[in-house]
């Protein structure tokens, strides 16, 4: 025969073990809503372009072999000299630092090479070659402007990363437009989806304000491998 006493703490494991499940699926029903929001707000900045007439244009670092910009980078330069020549500012930024694999090179400094290769004089580039991730970048962007008496910034990286990019500025002080890069090749759904995956945790880490060095090195791509 079953005791009062065990039949009693029998229910209250199985009503503890009820509380925990409920509570699980309601946090797993709270990041699900927020993940469709944060999805949306990136879909949303990613395909639209507001670039417009403005005081400067800031490219966004990616990485550099050997003093040659990636795909990517190269890619964003692009469009960078595009709105150079359409005038839509008379000064182009170009953002990022390097580390101890990079042989003394930069994002930003392999980006102004590459500007001024494409006919843009070295007076009208800064380059910026300390940050290491998206946020200090917009923190010396903002420092930049200050400096220079810069009130409305067109920004140019990748679609899916100027969401993010956009929330920092704006939190930062800063009045920015944003300017997709074109899309180079084809892209796959998985690759895609991986991208959206990265700026929802990235922006999730923002904004619970996970700053541990390996969480900045894990999702803006630069691990110690």
């Amino acid at each position: 025969m079953v005791s009062n006493s065990n039949l009693q703490h029998r229910r209250q494991g199985s009503q503890s073990h009820h509380v925990v499940r409920r509570l699980f699926a309601l946090i797993l029903l709270v990041a699900l809503g927020w993940s469709i929001w944060v999805y949306r707000q990136i879909d949303e900045v990613a395909d639209h372009d507001e670039a417009q007439p403005a005081d400067a244009i800031a490219v966004f670092g990616a990485a550099e072999y050997l003093g040659r910009p990636s795909p990517i980078l190269h890619a964003r330069l692009d469009h960078a000299v595009e709105l150079y020549r359409k005038q839509i500012a008379p000064l182009v930024i170009t953002l990022g630092g390097g580390s101890d694999k990079d042989s003394g090179n930069t994002e930003g400094g392999v980006g102004r090479d590459y500007l001024l290769a494409n006919g843009i004089a070295f007076g009208n580039i800064i380059a910026e070659t300390h940050s290491v991730d998206t946020e200090q970048q917009v923190h010396r962007l903002a420092a930049i402007a200050r400096e220079n008496g810069l009130e409305h910034i067109v920004v140019v990286s990748d679609g899916t990363h100027l969401f993010r990019i956009r929330e920092l500025c704006e939190a930062a002080g800063l009045d920015v437009y944003t300017s997709p890069r074109p899309t180079i090749g084809h892209i796959s759904n998985y690759d895609m989806s991986m991208r959206y995956f990265h700026e929802i945790l990235s922006y999730t880490s923002l904004c619970l304000h996970l700053n541990a060095s390996w969480v900045h090195r894990w999702l803006e791509g630069k691990s110690d491998d």
